[in-house]
Parts: C-alpha cells; sequence; structure tokens
C-alpha cells in the first residue's frame, strides 16, 4: 500500500512539475513574441515600419513557432501565423491603417493565450 502511494504521489508530483515547466515555457516565449510585436507596433502607428522590420519578426516567430508545437495546438500557432503573413504583407505595400489592427490583434493573442496553458481548474476540466 505505502509503495503504491508513494508512485502515486511521485506521478502527481512529476506531472505538476511537467505542467508549470510548460507554462513558464509558453509564457516567455509570448512575453518575447509580445515585445517584439509592440516594437513593430510603435514603429508601424509612427510609419517608420519597414517591410525589413516585419520580416525579421515573422522570422524570429518562425524559429520560436519550431519550439512551441510541442506545447501548443497547431490552431493557435496557424492563427497567429495568418496574422503575421498579413501584417508582413500590410506593412510592405505601406498600408500602416489597416495592419495596426492586425499587430492588435497579435498583442492581444501573445498576451491571453499562454494562461490558457496554465496549470488551473478552469484548464484542466
Amino acid at each position: 500500500m505505502f509503495k503504491s502511494l508513494t508512485a502515486i504521489g511521485v506521478a502527481v508530483a512529476l506531472l505538476a512539475g511537467f505542467a508549470i515547466f510548460e507554462w513558464q515555457f509558453v509564457k516567455k516565449e509570448f512575453a518575447d513574441f509580445g515585445e517584439e510585436i509592440s516594437s513593430l507596433y510603435d514603429k508601424t502607428e509612427a510609419e517608420t515600419a519597414s517591410v525589413e522590420d516585419a520580416r525579421a519578426v515573422q522570422t524570429r516567430w518562425e524559429h520560436r513557432k519550431s519550439r512551441l508545437h510541442v506545447w501548443i495546438p497547431h490552431n493557435d500557432i496557424m492563427r497567429i501565423d495568418d496574422y503575421m503573413s498579413e501584417t508582413v504583407r500590410l506593412i510592405g505595400e505601406g498600408n500602416f491603417a489597416l495592419a495596426l489592427p492586425k499587430l492588435e490583434v497579435l498583442l492581444h493573442l501573445s498576451s491571453c493565450l499562454p494562461d490558457t496553458y496554465r496549470p488551473a481548474i478552469e484548464n484542466i476540466l
């Protein structure tokens, strides 16, 4: 009986540890991405952003998403991919007014998505 309880306790501790690691990893990746998007947003708002700036953020996102595929569903990644691609195109065309709402959505996603992977009751049930 003691061995069973110990094994269950170890399994619960490991699961809790993995859940906390996952949340911290996803949170950090999206915090960094949010900073990059925020910087691009400021440049776009000032109409000084170039297509190279947008592509640099997109390239960093591509590298980041290769690590995030392990932790988050494909649909969340694809949603960010779509908005990022549209933003790059709009900034490249100099259409800053239409790029700003796309960047606002990306900012919102970068702040709210990590909480959906937080180890909490509402995310478990």
